[in-house]
């Protein structure tokens, strides 16, 4: 449908007139829509020129319906299942490795995780790395603190009143010689540096093994583990990175179609050390280390689980109007003094009426005003 100009009347004095539509000058639009405070989109509408400029050619245009329905500015990002936290087992001590898990292999606190010259080296939980023997004549400190609260989780102090108080008591070492006997090992009511390998996790999963059998303990990792609980990781755009707030809240779709609920854990800047639960690195990883990376807590572990390390299609849900009148933001048209209105197409005229803008997500835009669902608004083509 052609674009129609309505004849400008003259003045008593032969000159050129302006009516209010010319007074109102229609000026080429530049909208910029942040969505969620990230993404830019921009529209104008270059046919509309003025007569000092005659040598551009006038851009074709069409007509476009008005549609009533919902538009969201949520955004989709594709991603990956990986097992949560990621860490590198470093040994402590000296001998030769004689015994290694394979790859998938969980294990529990109070299991053997590997081998060194024959003997268990033996998964505890803690924070606290050990960095020297513990016995009878070990000074207080909290790697002691760390062995009591696993012996009496591990049920070695029944009965002892045992307490996680920093000290190792007759008490400790009573609960130490009963673990050793379970064990099979020597009942020394010492354990050695080496011998125990401590670990934040609740249950080991091994992800990697990096030694050989009949390779020397060193100070590089015998294996990388993880936890058995799976997590959802992103790597974003850097114009979508402001959408994923702490603590936000996302659908994460699995391989199978089925969605699970998720929460915006932490996010790590690209170029930054990936380690401590960004879900990178091993297997179930992957992605590009110089990108910024999102890991997502999920709500439940049971779907997931029977997917496995898989992709995933993260949404996160941003504003959303219901009920909306919805045109194409290359209808829009800035108006001198603020504001914007589209052109609707009557018959074979056309007329400009001004629109209050709402949402914009998408390349489409939210409107309200003198204006129906089914009208139809001029856009360039």
């Amino acid at each position: 449908m052609s674009d129609h100009r309505t004849e400008t009347p003259a003045t008593e004095d032969g000159r050129p007139g302006r009516t209010r539509t010319a007074r109102r000058r229609i000026v080429p639009l530049a909208l910029v829509a942040v969505i969620g405070a990230s993404g830019a989109l921009a529209a104008t509408r270059p046919w509309e020129h003025r007569a000092s400029s005659p040598a551009h050619s006038p851009v074709g245009h069409e007509t476009v319906e008005v549609r009533k329905g919902s538009l969201s500015s949520g955004i989709q990002v594709g991603g990956a299942l990986a097992y949560d936290t990621p860490t590198a087992v470093v040994p402590a001590g000296r001998g030769t490795v004689t015994a290694l898990p394979a790859v998938g292999t969980v294990v529990r606190p109070g299991a053997t995780l590997y081998e060194v010259d024959g003997g268990p080296v033996v998964l505890l939980r803690g924070d606290r790395p050990m960095w020297r023997d513990l016995g009878p004549d070990t000074g207080d400190g909290p790697d002691v603190e760390q062995l009591e609260r696993n012996l009496i989780d591990l049920g070695y102090a029944n009965g002892l009143g045992l307490k996680a108080d920093r000290k190792f008591t007759a008490g400790t070492a009573t609960a130490v010689k009963r673990w050793q006997k379970a064990l099979g090992v020597q009942q020394t009511g010492t354990v050695t540096l080496g011998s125990v390998i401590m670990l934040p996790q609740q249950t080991a999963r091994v992800q990697q093994v990096d030694a050989k059998l009949g390779s020397a303990i060193g100070s590089t990792a015998v294996m990388t583990v993880t936890s058995t609980d799976l997590v959802a990781t992103v790597q974003p755009a850097d114009n979508q990175t402001s959408r994923f707030k702490p603590d936000g809240r996302v659908t994460v779709k699995l391989a199978d179609g089925t969605t699970v609920g998720g929460r915006v854990r932490s996010l790590i800047r690209g170029g930054t050390d990936g380690g401590g639960g960004n879900g990178q690195g091993g297997e179930g990883g992957g992605g590009n280390p110089e990108k910024t990376t999102v890991t997502i807590a999920l709500d439940t572990q049971h779907q997931p689980q029977q997917a496995g390390a898989s992709t995933v299609t993260v949404t996160v849900v941003g504003d959303t109007a219901e009920d909306a009148l919805i045109v194409p933001v290359t209808a829009l048209i800035a108006l001198d003094g603020g504001g914007y209105g589209v052109k609707v197409a009557d018959g074979a005229t056309t007329r400009l009426v001004q629109v209050r803008l709402g949402l914009v997500a998408d390349a489409k835009a939210q409107i309200t005003g003198d204006i129906r669902d089914g009208d139809r608004v001029v856009v360039p083509v």
